[in-house]
């Protein structure tokens, strides 16, 4: 049986930092929340994604600079189910990212 834990060793190298996402929602709206960059980079090729509208396809935003908010409109959405989902790639680590939320 495979031990779950371990004493950590002064001399291990420690994690990374956890990377903070850089989004947050202003909901003032339900039908419009803005989405703002609220990180000191920018977020590169950035698409979002609903799960109520699939014939809809992605919106591109392309590159959110810090402090750029930006408007959704889901109007024609159930605000209740409607799930939105943010994928976007940090410049610093060319990883791609993803983040989902609701109203």
């Amino acid at each position: 049986m495979a031990r779950m834990l371990r004493l950590i060793d002064p001399s291990d190298t420690p994690p990374p930092v956890a990377y903070r996402v850089p989004w947050f929602v202003r909901r003032t709206d339900p039908s419009h929340p803005v989405v703002i960059n609220g990180s000191a980079e920018s977020a590169d090729f950035v698409r979002v994604f609903r799960d109520d509208r699939p014939d809809e396809g992605t919106q591109l935003w392309g590159q959110v600079l810090p402090t750029e908010d930006i408007e959704l409109c889901l109007c024609a959405a159930d605000i209740d189910d409607v799930v939105v989902t943010l994928a976007w790639f940090r410049p610093t680590d060319g990883l791609e990212y993803v983040w989902r939320f609701v109203v």
